[in-house]
């Protein structure tokens, strides 16, 4: 049982009581008594907002789910499902042209363009390092992976392989800050004659600062470094300006299922606010510690100091409106939202840094960045922002303090897109494509029309690539350049940055400011692209452009006429079974909400909720409509669980599942997602695995 504490009629567990009142309100200036009057007060009136929103998700599907049943083996008129889907207000009327009005805003967000990570809160260390991966070696993101042909060869140091990383990152700085004449090749030290002159901006000590598409490189100038000494100009090393903001996810990203995940989740975010926060680990043998980097300071060319930001700008994203949390009870007994709990106590929080109590600043502008996912529309975009004023007033925050990032990751958002941007025009900092999510919902919303395509067919789908230029051109539209990101989605694979480095430069060219990056390294190499492509100038070509029709983002992916070998229907349902396990084992078993999980093929690919979404959606269609038969999918589970198992064989954590499926408890929530997924709201996979997460927990404290 949970201890609880009543505070103003709502009950909250202890632990999240002791933390409030005892770490995250000292210095703020709110007394807890203010404080938890204040929260009842938010839940009285916006907790049944909230259900009613949920209600009407529910409706409209229902509604979308019996137009398909009486279209049933028909071809879908486009004309007459957009009539529908407007009279029962799926669809709204498109907004009047405007201009979004946030103010307020820093640089990493509104004016400057660059690579974006994305890390789960409850791992410290993680954490850490996506903060400090504002600033990374180009030698070692070359030198390490895959970004250039062949590897290390031998124990320490490889002078062939170095030769290579150097001629990389010289011929990269030929063409990003080039010399007046000649190349850095054979540059020999003192003040460089650039062909730009303005591009330097400064000096530490030796080494050199300049500035490109706004972006930073310092050539570490150390003649007594093992490579410095080497290089005809004493270049030690190439640092690169990389990842200039990360979200740090209580969502997707976590498994965080009762009241002692949340403390210890809200326990990270205070620590970054307060810039306190270290991590200990293992490393050689030998006990380190890690903590927030400190800003950088140079000496301009007219002798004055700048100072530059050492760390991401840190966001936090929110969980979205479907999910209640048992940490706080409402007066009914009913768990409370949990999205309504998170915006109150990460803002309360982030007070630390608007009030300058911490070690560092994050915002230097007074703003909170919340990312806010999985919104369905503009009604739903217009209870945050609500939401975020009732927070600023309880917290006695300036209006538009909080300021909101939108995932246009559910179809119902990116059919009225500026009509969300619209409901949280004044408060909007940040728009993003996501392939995974967005495509989730994408089966679910359809999921009666009939069979879908195979998954890995939905990226050359229609409906995909007008989903990606509607954001970016609706995002110009509305006034995003200049005040707000626009973003693009997560590169997977981690070990494959030779591909990332030639296929991710798509993303800068649409004219997005931020794609997502999997890890401080990848941030490294993707930040080469924001060189090569000046982002500014992409917008202003691309602004003119009409947006793609909404008929063509409405088109359902539906298999018409498909003849699928039995050999071809059993890879699908493997490739997707083998996903769904091998992140599934680890969140319920463990409670890890991202990792490096191996995909069929062994490739290890970074993986959240998202992925978990598509996998179960889609074979829960295939179900549906007879692709294939409940044995199909049975055996594709049962086989693919030997396969899991095998790639986990040297956790000693690991519980295996072939075999076990009476006891395995990862196997059945794997099972259940996919038996029940026509049954699950808008195909989240939210409320099942919290439900086997935490009957592995009680069967652990027991």
């Amino acid at each position: 049982m949970t201890a609880r504490i009543n505070k103003s009629g709502l009950q909250v567990a202890t632990a999240l009581v002791q933390f409030i009142d005892d770490k995250a309100l000292p210095g703020t200036g709110i007394s807890a008594d203010a404080f938890w009057a204040g929260v009842a007060d938010i839940y009285r009136r916006f907790a049944p907002q909230n259900a009613a929103l949920l209600v009407n998700r529910d409706a409209l599907q229902s509604q979308i789910d019996q137009w398909h049943r009486t279209h049933a083996g028909k071809r879908i008129d486009g004309n007459a499902y957009q009539a529908f889907l407007r009279q029962i207000g799926y669809l709204v009327e498109e907004p009047a042209p405007f201009k979004i009005g946030t103010d307020g805003v820093d640089a990493e967000v509104a004016t400057l363009a660059g690579p974006q990570l994305v890390v789960p809160i409850l791992n410290a260390r993680f954490v850490l390092n996506a903060a400090n991966a504002r600033w990374g070696s180009l030698y070692d993101a070359l030198y390490g992976t895959d970004a250039i042909p062949g590897s290390a060869s031998g124990k320490g140091y490889d002078p062939s392989r170095g030769a290579q990383v150097i001629a990389w990152a010289k011929a990269f700085l030929d063409e990003s800050v080039p010399l007046a004449m000649g190349s850095w090749t054979t540059f020999t030290g003192g003040d460089p004659a650039l062909a730009d002159p303005a591009q330097f901006v400064g000096r530490r000590g030796e080494s050199l600062l300049f500035r490109h598409n706004g972006l930073h490189i310092e050539l570490l100038i150390d003649r007594s470094h093992p490579i410095g000494k080497s290089d005809p100009a004493g270049i030690a090393d190439i640092i690169m300006e990389a990842a200039l903001s990360t979200i740090v996810d209580l969502e997707d990203s976590i498994a965080a299922v009762d009241a002692a995940d949340k403390v210890d989740a809200y326990a990270n975010w205070l620590g970054l606010m307060k810039g306190d926060l270290q991590a200990n680990f293992e490393k050689g043998g030998r006990t380190l510690t890690r903590v927030l980097e400190a800003d950088r300071e140079y000496q301009t060319p007219d002798g004055k100091t700048l100072t530059l930001h050492g760390r991401s700008l840190l966001f936090v994203r929110n969980v979205g409106h479907l999910m209640t949390t048992p940490a706080v009870l409402l007066p009914g007994g009913h768990e409370a939202p949990e999205g309504i709990l998170d915006g109150i106590v990460t803002t309360l929080i982030a007070m630390h840094d608007l009030k300058g109590r911490g070690r560092f600043h994050n915002s230097r502008t007074g703003s909170v960045y919340i990312v806010k996912p999985k919104l369905h529309g503009p009604e739903e975009a217009g209870f945050t922002n609500r939401l975020f004023d009732a927070i600023e007033e309880l917290l006695g925050l300036r209006r538009h303090t909080i300021k909101v990032g939108v995932m246009d990751e559910e179809r119902r958002t990116s059919a009225n897109l500026a009509a969300c941007i619209a409901a949280v025009k004044d408060r909007i900092v940040f728009i993003n494509t996501g392939f995974l999510d967005r495509t989730g919902d994408e089966i679910h919303t359809s999921m009666l029309a009939g069979p879908m395509i195979r998954k890995g067919d939905m990226k050359n789908s229609a409906w995909i690539a007008a989903y990606e230029n509607r954001n970016v051109q609706i995002g110009l539209a509305c006034g995003l350049s200049g005040k707000a990101q626009i973003g693009k989605g997560m590169w997977a694979a981690p070990d494959r940055m030779a591909d990332m480095l030639a296929q991710k430069i798509a993303h800068p060219k649409t004219g997005a400011s931020t794609a997502w990056v999997p890890s401080p390294t990848a941030a490294v190499l993707h930040a080469t692209h924001y060189h090569r492509v000046d982002v500014f100038a992409r917008r202003a070509a691309r602004i003119t452009e009409a947006v793609d029709p909404l008929e063509r983002l409405l088109s359902v992916p539906l298999a018409t006429g498909h003849n699928w070998s039995p050999q071809e229907v059993r890879e699908e349902l493997d490739n997707n079974a083998q996903g769904l396990l091998g992140y599934v084992v680890r969140w319920v078993d463990q409670g890890i909400g991202c990792s490096k999980v191996p995909d069929i093929h062994d490739v290890g690919l970074m993986e959240d909720r998202a992925t978990l979404r598509i996998s179960s959606q889609h074979m829960a269609n295939w179900l549906l409509h007879g692709v294939c038969s409940t044995d199909e999918v049975e055996a594709a589970l049962e086989r693919m669980a030997a396969k899991v198992d095998a790639q986990n064989a040297g956790d000693p954590l690991y519980r295996p599942m072939a075999g076990n499926a009476a006891t395995s408890i990862a196997y059945q929530a794997a099972r259940a997602l996919v038996f029940e997924g026509v049954a699950q709201p808008n195909g989240y996979t939210e409320p099942l695995l919290h439900a086997f997460r935490s009957r592995v927990k009680q069967r652990q404290s027991s």
